[in-house]
């Protein structure tokens, strides 16, 4: 199916308070806009267009590269004073063209194919919805069932006001025909504007189709105007995707307290605590259980492990059976092999720990490699950074580090070495040895300790 998507994205946003062009508030970690044209993008059409108006450079620049073509509405004189603009970019070799507006960010791919399946290039198809509360929304006016067109809110009769089937603001229209008729709009009307659904009462009168395919709900059609309605939005957005993964059988303690920001990817049997935010890809293996307040972002999980509250995981690997937290953080390149313990307070950074290894409690582990079941103790770290370069650190299996060492890259520590607590380690330390590297235990008899000078006057 050949098809024109063009998205209505000129909008100020004037309720919004921001200095941001509306379409690039983000709704679960995504812009609005960047939300409709991956709606639109199963529709795999022939040109994708986008209106820009208010801060349209700032709009331009963030899907520059991305295949989309621009046309600028300036000024904003109405919907139809929109499609008017991009009428030289309309393909006619594409026989249907959609509409879609970049603040309605929640419309499914496959009401949009649907609409656009019913225009098919020869009728003029609405997106339409029934709501109990029909304020702003432009009425749906029908004779014998036919609809006869379309009466903005502002411009309805009372009685037309008690019409509960809206226009959404969606549309497909056969190209060529779509073309002529907003040339032919007129601004007749309260606001001095074009509109858009002015065209129904002309391809009425041209005896074309007029045809509706309805959202399958409300939240497919609902705009963002106010920072209120895009609050109410990202729960609608997060109640969706929380019923997606309830469904497959993940166990969400509440879910009215859960985040997903990209694609989240569960096995079987996983359990989610309450106020978890989930960031860009993340798999989930099975069995796996995330503790409250987690955030997690583009990582992979596998079975059984558990991730325990208030513990943040980016761009990390972590093993089957692994335990990590309460209050760690594994930052890119952390990658954890099966029954790795990461506890309270540690920092694991472009390091890679084999099976079985440990760091319980308040550590740093920076650019190093850790061999099987090598422990490594509180407060130790890896002094990794020389103010210019990172270095590697090389710790071998069945290591034991002592608390609150320093290991200063490059070195290596042997297999099976154990380094006391408290060492600066410096050298490479030879494998199945205990290395110390401390200034000897001094007391200096008669010591006194500083004290304050007496204040004057």
């Amino acid at each position: 199916m050949a098809v024109n998507v063009v998205i209505m994205a000129a909008g100020k946003g004037t309720r919004m308070k921001s200095a941001h062009p509306k379409v690039l508030h983000k709704l679960a970690g995504r812009s609005l806009l960047q939300h409709v044209l991956d709606a639109a993008a199963g529709l795999h059409a022939a040109r994708t267009i986008v209106i820009t108006g208010h801060g349209a450079d700032a709009v331009e620049q963030a899907f520059a590269g991305r295949g989309v073509g621009f046309v600028r509405q300036m000024p904003q004189l109405g919907t139809g004073h929109a499609i008017q603009q991009v009428v030289p970019a309309l393909d006619d070799a594409n026989p249907t063209t959609l509409i879609l507006n970049g603040d309605v960010p929640l419309i499914r791919p496959e009401t949009a194919q649907a609409l656009a399946a019913a225009c098919a290039g020869e009728r003029l198809a609405l997106l339409t919805v029934e709501l109990l509360d029909a304020t702003g929304y432009g009425r749906i006016v029908r004779r014998a069932g036919a609809v006869t067109g379309i009466v903005e809110h502002k411009d309805a009769s009372a009685e037309q006001r008690e019409i509960r089937e809206v226009y959404t603001g969606i549309m497909a229209a056969p190209t060529a025909a779509l073309k002529r008729w907003v040339m032919a709009l007129e601004n007749d009307n309260a606001q001095r504007e074009y509109y858009l659904t002015d065209i129904v009462a002309m391809a009425v009168a041209e005896g074309v189709p007029v045809v509706t395919s309805t959202a399958a709900d409300e939240a497919e059609v609902l705009g963002v105007n106010s920072p209120l309605q895009l609050a109410d939005l990202e729960r609608r957005y997060q109640r969706r995707c929380a019923e997606t993964l309830m469904d497959a059988g993940v166990r969400l303690a509440d879910p009215a307290r859960f985040d997903q920001r990209g694609t989240l990817e569960c096995g079987q049997d996983v359990e989610i605590d309450v106020n978890c935010v989930f960031e860009g890809l993340v798999k989930l293996g099975d069995g796996v259980r995330i503790g409250a307040n987690c955030v997690i972002r583009d990582a992979r999980i596998a079975a059984g492990a558990v991730i325990h509250p208030f513990t943040h995981v980016e761009g990390a690997e972590v093993g089957a059976g692994a335990l990590v937290g309460p209050f760690a953080r594994l930052r890119p390149g952390a990658v954890l092999g099966t029954e790795v313990h990461i506890g309270n307070f540690v920092e694991v950074k472009n390091s890679t720990l084999a099976a079985g290894a440990k760091a319980n409690h308040l550590a740093y582990l920076g650019d190093t490699s850790v061999g099987e079941r090598s422990n490594y103790g509180a407060g130790s770290i890896t002094a990794n950074y020389d103010g210019a370069n990172k270095h590697r650190t090389v710790i071998g299996a069945d290591v034991h580090v002592g608390s609150n060492c320093v290991l200063i890259a490059p070195v290596t520590i042997g297999n099976g070495a154990t380094i006391g607590g408290g060492s600066t380690i410096a050298k490479d330390a030879p494998a199945g040895q205990l290395t110390v590297a401390r200034a000897k235990q001094v007391t200096i008899a008669g010591w006194q300790r500083p004290k304050k000078a007496p204040k004057a006057g």
